[in-house]
């Protein structure tokens, strides 16, 4: 057995390996996030996959039913026509006891007092050093950096992980959690070197036995290269990376071409990209996948994968690299 990796991350969430289960839109449920949280990681509950507030009550308490492990929930906040009350689904959180909050998206600032005020380990999800700083100025207790790599938004900036973890490192205080493009020990490892003290994977925990979703998606993963992902949104400045397929092209090609939103906004509707992970057609609407799944090579459960990165981890920095140590 290898040895534990212990870092502050561990500490704060109280869990055994200081590793993150992402928050993701139709997948983050407490079938998968209790599987991580049993596993010694941090299953993560994902707030807007739930229909409302008293929804997200309702898995909660389903999740307690699944496990005793400590968990967290997601609340990403991103520019919308009708947007949903996210505050409502804070306040569902914290009345039913949750201690671990993970905020994406827009600044913090105002979702914080309350979380800190309740006894709520904050964790937020930024891309950039600059957002970084900020949510530390703000009380956040954890920041978890989204390098270029990553599924889902990646920021306007297009740093990869290799300099934005180490950049974030040298002015930041609160720990650092590293996300995107890591699925095995190698990347842990990794981004452990970097100044991270753990890591956050969103594509990895997809392909995984218990991921709410169908199995061709998960065989996809499986199959497919790094290069198998596109940019959409670029053109408007709200970038995210998703499976390259036939409808992830044509939104990269007619927004390449001078469209606006709405010219797309069927394409990407969210409701088109849940029937790929319901039915299993691939190409039936937007989903995202990051660079990753170019050493995905396994479908595991998460009580196989979670201790097994975290050993090969520890493998890694106390044999081959101590190996190079003369």
């Amino acid at each position: 057995m290898a040895a534990a990796i212990q870092t502050r991350v561990n500490e704060l969430l109280g869990i055994e390996h200081p590793i993150i289960q992402g928050g993701m839109q139709w997948v983050g449920t407490a079938d998968l996030a209790s599987a991580v949280s049993n596993a010694g990681g941090l299953g993560i509950l994902t707030s807007l996959t739930q229909p409302s507030p008293e929804d997200l009550g309702k898995e909660i308490d389903r999740m307690r039913e699944m496990t005793d492990k400590p968990f967290g929930v997601n609340l990403t906040i991103l520019p919308t026509i009708t947007p949903p009350p996210y505050e409502e689904y804070l306040r569902v959180a914290v009345e039913k006891g949750v201690k671990i909050v993970e905020t994406a998206g827009a600044n913090p600032a105002k979702l914080v007092p309350m979380l800190k005020d309740a006894g709520v380990t904050v964790v937020h999800k930024c891309t950039s050093v600059r957002h970084a700083l900020s949510a530390q100025e703000k009380g956040v207790d954890i920041v978890s950096v989204d390098g270029f790599e990553c599924a889902g938004h990646p920021g306007e900036d297009d740093i990869p992980g290799l300099v934005l973890l180490p950049a974030a490192a040298d002015k930041l205080d609160i720990p650092i959690v590293a996300s995107g493009g890591i699925a095995d020990g190698r990347g842990m490892a990794a981004a452990l070197a970097l100044g991270a003290e753990g890591i956050n994977m969103g594509t990895r925990f997809l392909c995984t036995e218990e991921a709410p979703v169908h199995r061709n998606v998960k065989e996809a993963i499986v199959e497919r290269s790094e290069l198998d992902t596109e940019l959409i949104f670029r053109t408007l400045n709200n970038t995210a990376r998703v499976a390259s397929n036939e409808v992830s092209r044509e939104v990269v090609e007619k927004l390449n071409a001078g469209a606006q939103f709405p010219e797309v906004r069927d394409l990407v509707s969210g409701q088109r990209g849940r029937k790929v992970y319901e039915n299993g057609d691939l190409d039936a609407g937007i989903w995202s996948c990051g660079m990753v799944q170019g050493v995905i090579n396994d479908i595991p459960t998460c009580g196989e994968l979670v201790p097994r990165i975290a050993n090969e981890a520890a493998d890694i920095i106390t044999g081959r690299l101590a190996g190079f140590v003369k």
